[in-house]
């Protein structure tokens, strides 16, 4: 049978990618991002996941601005690399779950009425690689687990509230746990937190907006499901709209919070949160 095992919540700021593929992670001011997800690898170690379920959106890398679909889902053996408008990063492509992937597809759609999108192509771009980087970093033989994306639309309003986002979680925890077969599955809620990358007010960032929503997605993430993009647009940054993917993980993953860790260093309030279930 299929388990969600875990989840995961944290940003994809593009920058971490060409730090990784640069060697430059303990440079000062990285240092400290990335030594907070060495006891996250540690704990996604110890609970061995077969497949990470990365929650993401895409940059108008592979998706574009006339059609842009509200959530898609990657339904393929395996996903290629994109380039976004500087080359393809020197990454593996990304194993998928094609078994799971269609089995997901049909209980969304048939069994919980969500209108997905099915990809049997999607090139990844880094807000699906960057989360990769951070908790399942590659080797030469490829990445350690089977990945499949659910891709989500922050950008081309009018966008998908956040109480949908969280009950597309929830159908996604019924669906893994009527896969028949056994799999181990960790859910990674991913974009934010706090940013604005436009505009008069860009390089916007608020702390204490983002420590409150690390609170209430511990503590309260139904309630949380009730804001409002205008909200998080105002209290946090335009771009901090991504936030209503981690509210597809949280209502995925249950049990309790694991690590937490928070780092605002440049434009971007970059949290890191874990639920163990």
């Amino acid at each position: 049978m299929g388990r969600i095992v875990g989840g995961v919540g944290l940003s994809h700021v593009p920058s971490i990618g060409p730090v990784v593929d640069r060697q430059r992670t303990q440079e000062p001011a990285w240092k400290p991002l990335f030594d907070a997800y060495v006891p996250v690898r540690e704990w996604l170690a110890r609970l061995k996941p077969d497949v990470a379920l990365v929650v993401y959106n895409d940059h108008a890398a592979d998706f574009s601005f006339d059609k842009y679909p509200t959530f898609a889902l990657g339904v393929a053996d395996a996903y290629p690399i994109g380039d976004e408008g500087f080359g393809t990063r020197p990454l593996p492509q990304v194993k998928g779950e094609l078994d799971l992937s269609i089995h997901l597809a049909e209980a969304l759609i048939y069994e919980h009425e969500f209108d997905l999108t099915l990809c049997q192509q999607i090139a990844v771009e880094h807000g699906f690689l960057v989360p990769m980087n951070l908790c399942f970093p590659h080797q030469e033989k490829g990445w350690p687990v089977h990945a499949i994306p659910l891709q989500v639309n922050v950008v081309q309003h009018p966008l998908p509230t956040a109480r949908r986002c969280y009950r597309l979680g929830q159908a996604l925890r019924s669906a893994i746990e009527s896969y028949p077969r056994d799999a181990r599955v960790v859910v990674m809620g991913t974009g934010g937190m706090s940013h604005q990358l436009q505009g008069r007010r860009f390089g916007y960032m608020n702390e204490t907006f983002d420590q409150w929503f690390l609170d209430q997605l511990e503590s309260a993430p139904a309630e949380l499901a009730s804001l409002t993009h205008q909200k998080i647009m105002e209290e946090a940054g335009a771009e901090a709209v991504e936030l209503i993917m981690w509210l597809i993980m949280r209502g995925a993953a249950r049990g309790r919070r694991v690590h937490r860790h928070y780092y605002a260093p440049m434009t971007t309030g970059m949290g890191l949160i874990t639920f163990e279930d």
